[in-house]
């Protein structure tokens, strides 16, 4: 029969296609009807397993045919399964046709079939445990609707996002997204009302109810791969979820559950029900996110168009939305953002190993800045094949700052490895004025002075305008290894060679990169934009700062506007010198000065004190900093730098205090060591500021 059926299915015509099966309608020919103990014409239906399909749902039975079986039960006119083989099943013929051809998603329902829906639900909830396949040993107890809840959250979290994190974590953690996150929410279960256990379909949207002929008795539920057994509220959550009511049918849609419900159950089925069913749905929300957006993205393949991606970036939002509350994600991207990342993750997904499934292209199409040569030693066609492998690689390859994105990468056939820098869509808007970090970094080479930063080897474009920047790599020839960072303090051969490096950025010629800087006023303007950052934080950040003590952004402009430095010969500042800015290397220079995406021209002075504010190098090294520091240069960037260190590093104190509050508010960086470590330490930092501000309001 098998080989018959596979022989067969080129003439069948397709009446539908699901995440798994295709369908077709079949009139069963005289060599079937006997073994299938049907009349010879016959119509049922044939679903054919897709190869390679992506397995992205949570399951409790693999055998649908005998959840059927229990069913017809109760239900005979629920479609039973005729016969099974390899990669396909037969099924029972249901007159009619999907409720979605006859009503659109957001579209209302007609309340005849809201009643006729949750009828079938109370039916479907009254087969019991002892009539089904066994279920797990570890299946919680009925009436344990808490444990029911976290089974299905733990489920979600081993069976889907766990399962497939290694393909898809790199695109997910894009997204905004952390590993952790089904996790944490199962660590905050709800409190929930004890109810009785029952068969769930778990599935009931628009494609899974047929609309029967006129002279066919009511709905009828098909596709019951996702049945399961348990609290009632589940069925109703994933129901609303997935059947996609329009916001003003809910309230009927429960309304009629509850009826029903308690008239054929009893009103301890609908214990709780207000209480209770917000915490089902948010769980169908934060744990549909993952199978949404891997369905999104998975059925780009090399001949899918750019239209494509864009579609599916607007799947990919709209998971996004429904899941941010319930995983507490800080922000969506725009659409615009999530195709981007779409874009690159579709231009470098390798083939899987089967080969069944693929979005790999054959390159990345990319337009170069013309404004940038290209080098001899990194051509146009080594720059494609960095773009391919960043899509490519892999989550532990990806070294995401506070405002860009990194990826380290090995071109196929190039000689060494290289960066891929682009900003990240996370990112906030800078806090200041700062210059273009491909102009500085082209500003060093051209000094040819020792100051150790990396390489810009291309800067360019892919659709839509995502620019990239890309550098050669700093971190440990091993790539398996991270970049080692001086996390633990400064050796004192590592403090010379990082103060050699600020007295060598004096040789820099500053005036190309901002041609206003020889006009004084430094710390005035750093006082401005902490000012405005601190107008424009969100108001819960504001309120917070309030009972904090620290003051709004009139007082402390007003504050701040006491504050004066001598002015000093300006020069170029790499203006964030955190220990995790630093790469350690094998030469006599020692470190190498990375991310200068806040590099301005400014005060000599204010790169020292910053580091040391943010490092807090020992008492000895810093005293060994000043020293050398200061008698490296001439007086011209040196003088009263005693008394106005004092003045940079109380601004530092000050200025975290409000930025760090920012961060937490926006989530943006937070998952970043730098910015970790500043969170852990926040409350010292804002006695430390209101100390300083109280000294200087006292002036």
């Amino acid at each position: 029969m098998s080989d018959e059926i596979h022989r067969l299915r080129r003439s069948l015509p397709e009446i539908g296609r699901g995440h798994h099966n295709d369908i077709h309608l079949c009139e069963v020919p005289p060599s079937l009807a006997a073994h299938l103990r049907v009349e010879p014409g016959t119509k049922v239906i044939v679903r054919f397993r897709k190869a390679g399909v992506l397995p992205v749902v949570a399951r409790t039975w693999f055998d649908e045919a005998a959840i059927r079986r229990c069913l017809q039960n109760h239900q005979p006119d629920v479609p039973g399964c005729l016969a099974e083989g390899e990669g396909f099943a037969i099924y029972e013929y249901a007159e009619g046709r999907p409720l979605s051809d006859h009503s659109e998603n957001g579209k209302p329902v007609d309340a005849f079939q809201v009643e006729a829906l949750t009828g079938r639900m109370a039916m479907t909830f009254q087969v019991k445990a002892r009539e089904l396949p066994r279920l797990p040993s570890s299946w919680p107890r009925p009436g344990d609707s808490q444990g029911f809840w976290l089974r299905q959250a733990g489920h979600a979290e081993w069976a889907i996002r766990k399962r497939h994190w290694a393909e898809f974590g790199a695109l997910f953690t894009d997204l905004g997204m952390s590993p952790d996150a089904l996790v944490r929410l199962c660590e905050r279960p709800p409190v929930l009302r004890p109810r009785p256990f029952g068969l769930l379909h778990a599935d009931l949207h628009r494609g899974n109810v047929i609309v029967p002929a006129p002279d066919s008795p009511g709905l009828v539920p098909i596709d019951w791969e996702l049945a399961t057994y348990g609290d009632p509220l589940h069925d109703l959550a994933t129901h609303l979820v997935r059947m996609r009511y329009p916001d003003h049918q809910w309230d009927e849609v429960i309304s009629v559950w509850a009826t029903v419900f308690t008239t054929r159950i009893g009103p301890e089925a609908v214990a709780g029900l207000a209480e209770d069913l917000p915490h089902y749905l948010r769980l169908e929300r934060a744990q549909s996110v993952f199978p949404d957006v891997m369905r999104a993205v998975d059925v780009l393949g090399s001949r899918s168009k750019v239209s494509d991606v864009d579609r599916a970036a607007e799947s990919v939002r709209r998971a996004l939305e429904a899941a941010q509350e319930p995983l507490r994600l800080p922000s969506v991207p725009r659409t615009s953002e999530i195709t981007q990342i779409l874009f690159r993750w579709w231009g470098g997904r390798p083939m899987a190993p089967s080969g069944l499934r693929t979005t790999r292209v054959g390159a990345v199409d990319w337009d170069p800045d013309h404004r940038f040569p290209e080098r001899p030693e990194f051509p146009a066609s080594a720059v494609g094949m960095a773009l391919v492998a960043e899509g490519a690689a892999p989550d532990e390859r990806i070294h995401r700052g506070t405002a860009h994105r990194n990826v380290l990468v090995s071109p196929a056939e190039f000689p060494f490895p290289v960066m891929v820098r682009r900003r990240s869509v996370q990112a906030r808007p800078p806090e200041g004025a700062f210059l273009s970090e491909r102009a500085v970094l082209l500003a060093i080479e051209a000094a040819g002075v020792q100051v150790a930063v990396p390489r810009l080897l291309a800067v360019g474009s892919t659709y839509p305008c995502d620019s990239f920047a890309i550098h050669t790599y700093v971190g440990h020839p091993d790539l398996d290894r991270p970049p080692e960072h001086p996390t633990q303090g400064l050796s004192p051969g590592e403090a010379d060679a990082l103060v050699d490096q600020l007295r060598a950025l004096t040789g820099v010629d500053h005036r190309p990169l901002d041609p206003t800087a020889d006009e004084g006023g430094f710390l005035a303007r750093l006082c401005a934009e902490l000012v405005a950052v601190t107008r424009h934080m969100p108001e819960g950040a504001l309120r917070v700062a309030g009972a904090l003590g620290l003051p709004d952004a009139d007082v402390l402009a007003e504050i701040l506007s006491g504050l004066r430095v001598t002015e000093r010969a300006p020069v170029l500042l790499h203006g964030d010198l955190h220990r995790w800015n630093l790469v350690r290397r094998d030469d006599e220079l020692l470190l190498t000065l990375i991310d200068w995406e806040k590099s301005r021209i400014g005060d000599p002075l204010y790169d020292l004190a910053r580091h040391m504010y943010l490092a807090r190098p020992e008492p000895s090294t810093r005293v060994r900093m000043f020293e050398r520091w200061a008698s490296g240069l001439g007086p011209r960037y040196t003088r009263d730098h005693l008394r106005d260190f004092d003045v940079y590093h109380g601004f530092e104190t000050v200025r975290s205090a409000y930025l760090d509050l920012g961060r937490e508010f926006s989530g943006v960086g937070v998952g970043t060591p730098y910015v970790k470590h500043a969170l852990t330490s926040y409350k010292s930092t804002v006695r430390a500021a209101l100390r300083v501000l109280s000294t200087w309001g006292d002036r």
